[in-house]
């Protein structure tokens, strides 16, 4: 893209980052969306928790800048950065529900990924990035070599270098990196990483951008509904045998490969166990950071696979043959609400629109109505009372173990908060069982009621306690059972 005087001033106006940078509340849109969604990888939050969320942050800003800073309530705000005219949110409601959402957009991802370029950097390694430079381009020409004998020769030519480096590993030459060398790598792989979980969301964004466009010719669509659906079809196909769509199924298909998985988890723990790389303090998250691009994957397939879905709904369309008038009626105001979207109005032509209230039909069913029933009324009878044992022990009703399942439920929560998954036994580590097997058994209905849970049958853990006879002596308890994982 050319950037000359026109281009960098379209851009100014109409790109929703470009607009985020010049916006006086910059600091606060940038900050708060990097927290609750960059950070901790979230793709989509509810309206009310990240309403209560944003609130918070408010107040504490209020408390340092002054009442008048940030006047407007937090829903407001939201609302007002998910508007067309700024888009650095996407507001949105899922199939069957009346709770709005939030995820951020592409472009204010990108913004605030700038943002963060523009600390120092205590080391800037080149290194690195020069070798992956070199090994890009020696595949692209491997890649597309025709000839077999120039093949043959770079096997032959690769093979000698194997043996050799062999031969100086055995003579005990083994050639380590030095910690500078390390630290460039370990810098590259993270900047790679972060891209990537950036590059999901714009996949995701492309998707439906193209829904949209699909539904936009299904509007304004006055031929058959058999060539509609082919010329759709078509686009859907295009889509999957598009550069874009080859690259992500190929990079679905390597990642979701269980032997590839466990490689990268060892991987991942030999490189972080190195004394240079622990000396920059990594983010805990680079741990289970492909368990982040798998998330991140999966969100992006369970979006494509919904806009097909509701797609198929939006074509079957049987209304359209049994009553033609009213499908005529509401496509004709589909196409004007799609020519009001491009030319918003002015506030000259303002009172040619209305605005409606969000509208909620009260239903009540007379007979839904319980009838009166007459209570019943407890007939005592005269009986003697009987004198109770005055010697009976009642220090049994004093030991009774009440568990609080509502306490559990909040380590569980909180434990979700940091880290996208937890298992059962890192949460007992964190906050030992005070009442043995039946907090244990709790914890178990818990997985299967109120949270979601995985079961890893391969890996077996130990959990171990301790508890009081009556006598006051303290014994060990331990119980082994498959390796339960809570999920968000």
């Amino acid at each position: 893209m050319p950037l000359d005087y026109a281009t960098l001033d379209s851009l100014r106006t109409h790109h929703p980052a470009w607009r985020l940078l010049n916006s006086p509340h910059a600091p606060l849109v940038a900050s708060f969306l990097q927290r609750v969604f960059v950070a901790p990888n979230v793709r989509v939050i509810s309206a009310a928790d990240l309403s209560e969320m944003l609130e918070d942050e408010l107040y504490v800003l209020r408390q340092q800048l002054g009442d008048s800073s940030f006047p407007k309530r937090a829903i407001e705000y939201l609302n007002d950065w998910a508007a067309a005219d700024k888009a650095w949110l996407r507001k949105f409601y899922l199939p069957n529900s009346d709770d709005a959402q939030f995820d951020l957009t592409p472009a204010t991802e990108r913004a605030i990924a700038w943002l963060s370029s523009l600390s120092e950097r205590s080391f800037v390694g080149t290194e690195s990035r020069l070798l992956t430079l070199f090994d890009l381009l020696t595949q692209m020409r491997e890649g597309s070599e025709i000839d077999p004998s120039k093949r043959v020769s770079e096997l032959h030519k690769k093979r000698d270098e194997i043996d050799a480096e062999i031969s100086r590993v055995l003579s005990g030459d083994l050639g380590l990196l030095d910690d500078t060398a390390l630290k460039d790598r370990f810098q590259q792989f993270m900047q790679i990483a972060r891209d990537l979980l950036t590059d999901f969301r714009e996949v995701e964004h492309n998707f439906r951008r193209l829904d949209r466009r699909v539904r936009e010719r299904i509007t304004l669509w006055e031929g058959s509904k058999g060539a509609l659906l082919e010329e759709i079809m078509g686009e859907r196909d295009a889509i999957a045998d598009s550069d874009q769509g080859k690259s992500f199924r190929a990079f679905w298909d390597f990642l979701m490969s269980s032997r590839r998985q466990e490689e990268l988890t060892s991987l991942l723990e030999h490189v972080l166990s190195l004394a240079p790389i622990a000396e920059l303090k990594p983010d805990a998250r680079t741990r289970r950071v492909h368990y982040d691009w798998l998330e991140a994957g999966e969100h992006t397939q369970r979006t494509v696979a919904q806009l097909s879905q509701q797609l198929r709904r939006f074509l079957d369309d049987q209304a359209w043959l049994e009553n033609r008038r009213i499908m005529d009626i509401l496509r004709s105001v589909e196409a004007q609400a799609l020519v009001i979207r491009q030319t918003p109005p002015t506030t000259q032509s303002h009172s040619a629109f209305m605005h409606l209230p969000e509208l909620a039909a009260a239903i009540e069913l007379p007979l839904e109505r319980p009838l009166y029933t007459p209570s019943i009324k407890t007939v005592i009878s005269q009986s003697l009372l009987q004198v109770g044992d005055s010697d009976l022990d009642a220090s049994a009703l004093y030991q009774h173990a009440v568990v609080d399942r509502a306490l559990l439920s909040q380590h569980i929560r909180q434990a979700l908060q940091v880290e996208a998954q937890t298992s059962l036994q890192q949460l007992i580590q964190q906050h030992p069982l005070q009442h043995g097997l039946t907090e244990l058994i709790a914890y178990l209905q818990l997985g299967s009621d109120a949270f979601q849970t995985v079961v890893d049958e391969e890996t077996i853990d130990t959990i171990n306690w301790k508890m009081k006879s009556p006598d006051g002596i303290e014994h060990h308890k331990t119980a082994q059972l498959p390796r339960i994982i809570f999920v968000r």
